[in-house]
C-alpha cells in the first residue's frame, strides 16, 4: 500500500489476514488512520495445515509418493510397493512434545488440536493476553499442556516446533537462531507458517550440514546414524535449505481456503462497520483498544485522534467546556504515539436548551475548534448523514471541514 494510495478522506484501512507489512503501517499512524487486522479468521485453515505438515514431518509421505511415481514411471510399483515402504519409516505423534511459540488464536487451535491427537504440548507467549489465554486449555491436570516462561527451554524439550508469532523487526527476528537450534534435539522437526525472517536459515543450514557430517562419519564407521528432523514451511528459501530432502517449502497455503477467506473478510467488514458506526476500535496494529458503550439518542459521538502528548486531553475539553457542551461519557487509550478519545457529548435541543448559551452556532463550528488544536490528526462527528463529519489536520492544514464553520446554522438546524 503506497502513501498515493490513500485518500485524506480514509477513515480507516482493514487487512484480511493477521500480517500487516504490506500497509504502511508507520504512515497511516502518521495520518492518523487505524489499521485493522483479522486475527483468528484464518486460525482454522492454518491448523489444519499445521496438524498436515506434523504427519509430513513424521510419516515420509511426500517422499513415499515421489518414490512411488518414479516406481510407476518404471513399471515396478505393483512389485515394490510392499518392499520399498521400509524406506520410509516413521513415527506417530502420539506422546511425542509439541512447542507452540505463540498463543494467539492460530496457537490456541493447534494446541486443542495437538492435545486432541494425543501429544504434550508446552507454549511459549512472552505477550500473552488474558482473552487469548482463556482460549487454551483450562484444565492442566492431565499434564498435556505447560506453558514455560523460557523459550531455549521449549525448543530443548520439544519433538517439534511450530512458530505462530509475529514479525516484529529487533523483536522477533531470528527468533528461532543458533542458540535455539543447539539446543533442540537432532530429530526435532520445526513448522513455520508465521513469517520466514523468524528463523535464522543460516544458523538452521549449518545445523543440517553439521548432522549430515556426523551422519557420513557414522555410515563409515558402521555405526547408526542420527535422524535429523526436517523444515517445513509455507515461503521460498535460500539454496542452502530448499534443495535439501529433509526441507519441506510449500506455496503459501495458510489461509487460502474459501471458508477462511469468507471469515477474514466478514470480519474486516464487520470492524470497519462498527469503527465507522460507534467508533470503537478493536484489533487494530497501531491504535489502541477502545470501546464506549452505546450513546443516547440525545447524545451526540465525537472521535478524535491526537499525539499522546501531556496536556493534550485537557486542551481538548476546554473546548467543550468553552462551549458550556455536557460530556455524557468518554473514554481516552494510547497505544506509543497515539491517543484516541470518544466523547458523547449532550445534542442542544431548540425546544428545551437555550442555543444563545452555546459558544459553536454549528458542528463545523465546533469541529474546527477541536480539529485546529496542535497535535490532533483527525477528528470525527458520528451524525445521521453516512460520509460526513470527517475532518484531518496534515501540517496545520484542515481538510474536511465544510462551509458551515463561521456559525451559520446552529445545532438544532443542522
Amino acid at each position: 500500500l503506497l502513501e498515493s494510495d490513500v485518500p485524506l478522506a480514509c477513515r480507516a484501512i482493514a487487512r484480511c489476514g493477521a500480517g500487516t507489512n504490506n500497509c504502511n503501517v508507520e504512515k497511516m499512524t502518521e495520518y492518523g488512520i487505524p489499521v485493522f487486522n483479522t486475527p483468528g479468521a484464518n486460525a482454522n485453515a492454518v491448523k489444519e495445515l499445521v496438524v498436515c505438515a506434523l504427519l509430513l514431518a513424521s510419516r515420509g509421505i511426500l517422499e513415499g509418493a515421489n518414490h512411488m511415481k518414479d516406481l510407476h514411471q518404471q513399471g515396478t510399483a505393483k512389485e515394490r510397493i510392499e518392499k520399498d515402504k521400509a524406506l520410509f519409516g516413521g513415527q506417530e505423534l502420539v506422546n511425542k512434545t509439541l512447542g507452540v511459540v505463540g498463543l494467539g488464536a492460530i496457537g490456541a487451535a493447534i494446541t486443542q488440536a495437538a492435545i486432541s491427537l494425543g501429544m504434550n504440548v508446552i507454549g511459549y507467549d512472552p505477550t500473552l493476553s488474558v482473552h487469548a489465554a482463556l482460549r487454551l486449555p483450562s484444565s492442566q491436570s492431565d499434564n498435556k499442556f505447560r506453558v514455560l516462561t523460557d523459550l531455549d527451554q521449549v525448543c530443548a524439550r520439544c519433538d517439534y516446533l511450530t512458530l505462530h508469532a509475529p514479525y516484529i523487526k529487533d523483536v522477533t527476528h531470528h527468533l528461532i537462531g543458533e542458540k535455539q537450534l543447539i539446543q533442540m534435539k537432532p530429530g526435532a522437526s520445526i513448522l513455520n507458517f508465521a513469517r520466514e525472517e523468524l528463523v535464522d536459515t543460516k544458523a538452521l543450514a549449518d545445523r543440517y550440514d553439521y548432522f549430515m557430517s556426523t551422519n557420513t562419519l557414522a555410515k563409515q564407521n558402521g555405526e547408526k546414524e542420527t535422524k535429523i528432523g526436517k523444515y517445513i514451511c509455507d515461503f521460498a528459501l535460500p539454496d542452502t535449505l530448499w534443495k535439501r530432502p529433509n526441507v519441506i517449502s510449500i506455496p503459501h497455503l495458510g489461509a487460502s481456503t474459501a471458508e477462511a477467506e469468507e471469515n477474514a473478510a466478514s470480519m474486516a467488514a464487520d470492524t470497519i462497520k462498527n469503527f465507522l458506526e460507534t467508533g470503537t476500535i478493536v484489533n487494530s496494529v497501531n491504535f489502541p483498544t477502545a470501546q464506549l458503550p452505546n450513546r443516547d439518542d440525545a447524545s451526540t459521538r465525537v472521535c478524535i485522534v491526537n499525539e499522546n502528548n501531556p496536556g493534550m486531553l485537557g486542551k481538548i475539553m476546554s473546548i467543550f467546556g468553552d462551549a458550556q457542551i455536557n460530556i455524557l461519557q468518554h473514554i481516552n487509550a494510547s497505544r506509543g504515539n497515539i491517543a484516541y478519545n470518544v466523547i458523547d457529548i449532550a445534542t442542544p435541543n431548540a425546544e428545551s436548551d437555550d442555543l444563545s448559551t452555546f459558544n459553536f452556532k454549528s458542528w463545523d463550528a465546533l469541529q474546527l475548534a477541536l480539529t485546529s488544536i496542535p497535535d490532533v490528526k483527525s477528528t470525527r462527528l458520528i451524525l445521521d448523514t453516512p460520509g460526513v463529519g470527517y475532518a484531518i489536520n496534515v501540517n496545520n492544514n484542515i481538510f474536511g471541514v465544510g462551509g458551515n464553520a463561521q456559525g451559520k446554522l446552529t445545532f438544532a438546524e443542522v
